[in-house]
């Protein structure tokens, strides 16, 4: 049987896409909140952004088909789209656990039970 070849690039960008605490912090809620999803005020006052910054972090990740939107009359619903996630994990687990067994699978799902720490400020860096 013939392997299709990984496309990296696809998820080099889906990887830079939840590269930021942000946008991270948008998947994590809409995955909480899977299937019903979040309207964007909901997710604004969940993460307390403004919602230009709300509407430029769900553009991204839209852009990299991490979330649906679905108008419902004057709101826009956003829902995780769980497909890209898995073929995320289904990629990164493929060679770590799989493949090499360098990673035990049972201890990924430990992470399963881990709850987010809250936001860290940013640090300053010297000058």
């Amino acid at each position: 049987m013939k392997q299709e070849p990984i496309d990296f690039i696809k998820f080099a960008d889906i990887l830079a896409a939840l590269g930021t605490e942000p946008r991270l912090r948008i998947v994590y809620h809409l995955l909480r909140a899977h299937p019903e999803g979040m309207v964007a005020g909901e997710i604004q006052a969940e993460l307390g952004m403004q919602p230009s910054a709300v509407s430029h972090h769900l553009e991204k990740l839209k852009h990299e088909d991490l979330v649906h939107v679905q108008r419902e009359g004057s709101y826009l619903r956003y829902t995780a789209n769980p497909e890209v996630l898995q073929d995320l994990l289904t990629f990164l687990f493929s060679q770590c656990c799989a493949r090499t067994g360098l990673v035990q699978p049972e201890s990924v799902f430990k992470v399963c039970h881990i709850e987010p720490v809250m936001a860290r400020p940013h640090r300053r860096e010297k000058t």
